[in-house]
């Protein structure tokens, strides 16, 4: 089974199939269980992912229906019960968001070309906003994991470029950095990268043309 958190949420059978998870709650429960693959997760903090402030008097009883609804609705023996929590039976890069952090470190241990490989599949695996179709505007929980992951997007981008313009990549950089800086322009690592991009680049555009006239 994959599951989707970096744009629109998809979940999809180990058969291609997509599996359909309807509901707020429900998405909002298997994204909370997703990003912790293979561990428990208590349940307190499924409660407060999917009712942030508001839980229901009888939390307990109605996290076990939900649980219930989703083990309906993914393949079966996806999620374990324990007395302390419930637990998603997948492969940590069977989720995409899981997947992407595990590159990103495997990256800062690699050489010039290596990290740019890593941090470009890494990059690659996103689709959009991270976490932005569940659907549950009460969530603190779920609003700062996306925060997370997007800060994590950016920095990784940073890392990237960083890496690409030590390889002498500048010149290929310049129209994608200058549309970041644009974007985000209070990040100094990108307005850094971007003024070496243009140095280099230019250094490179004239190194190719025989340099100035006397």
């Amino acid at each position: 089974m994959q599951i989707g958190l970096l744009g629109p949420f998809q979940v999809t059978t180990d058969g291609g199939v997509p599996a359909d998870v309807p509901g707020a709650r429900l998405r909002g429960l298997l994204a909370a269980l997703a990003l912790q693959p293979g561990r428990v997760v208590p349940k307190a903090t499924l409660v407060d992912w999917i009712w942030g402030e508001q839980p229901p008097a009888d939390a307990a009883n109605a996290l076990q229906r939900l649980v219930s609804r989703l083990r309906k609705a993914l393949p079966a023996g996806t999620v374990d019960g324990l007395p302390d929590g419930y637990r998603l039976a997948v492969e940590p890069d069977a989720v995409d968001a899981v997947r992407f952090e595990r590159l990103v470190r495997r990256a800062r241990d690699g050489d010039g070309p290596q990290r740019v490989r890593l941090l470009r599949e890494a990059l690659g695996l996103w689709r959009g906003d991270a976490l932005r179709d569940i659907g549950l505007p009460d969530s603190p929980a779920l609003d700062a994991a996306a925060t997370r992951l997007e800060r994590l997007r950016l920095t990784a981008t940073e890392d990237r470029y960083d890496a690409e313009i030590g390889l002498g990549r500048e010149a290929d950089l310049i129209p994608e950095l200058t549309d970041l800086v644009a974007a985000h322009p209070v990040r100094e690592r990108l307005a850094t990268a971007l003024m070496r991009a243009l140095v280099g680049g230019g250094g490179e555009r004239e190194g190719r043309g025989g340099g100035s006239p006397p």
